[in-house]
């Protein structure tokens, strides 16, 4: 998770992709557009700081529970998610995501 938040932050767009199961929601056909899709968000969000909440792992399953503080053109966007991973040959990689409440 520290590894996506710091990609996310620094616009490392092929790293994201390379961690993002290509079973899950986020995943897109269209490689290009999805890498320009995230090329924009990482321009046009400043990522200041990242608190781990809470994580777990059960065999090749695992969830990230996180709260990001972010701001977009001065306003703050900040959220909570509880992520899930799978280890897929070995690797970690995002699967899904849902918002958290409080």
């Amino acid at each position: 998770m520290r590894s996506r938040y710091s990609a996310y932050a620094i616009g490392a767009v092929d790293y994201l992709i390379a961690t993002t199961d290509p079973t899950g929601p986020q995943a897109r056909a269209d490689r290009t557009r999805w890498a320009e899709e995230i090329a924009l968000f990482c321009r046009h969000t400043r990522f200041e700081k990242l608190t781990i909440r809470h994580a777990s792992s059960d065999g090749d399953h695992g969830e990230v529970s996180f709260f990001a503080r972010l701001s977009r053109d001065g306003e703050d966007v900040s959220f909570a998610e509880r992520s899930r991973f799978s280890r897929i040959d070995g690797r970690w990689l995002y699967h899904s995501g849902e918002l958290e409440i409080g």
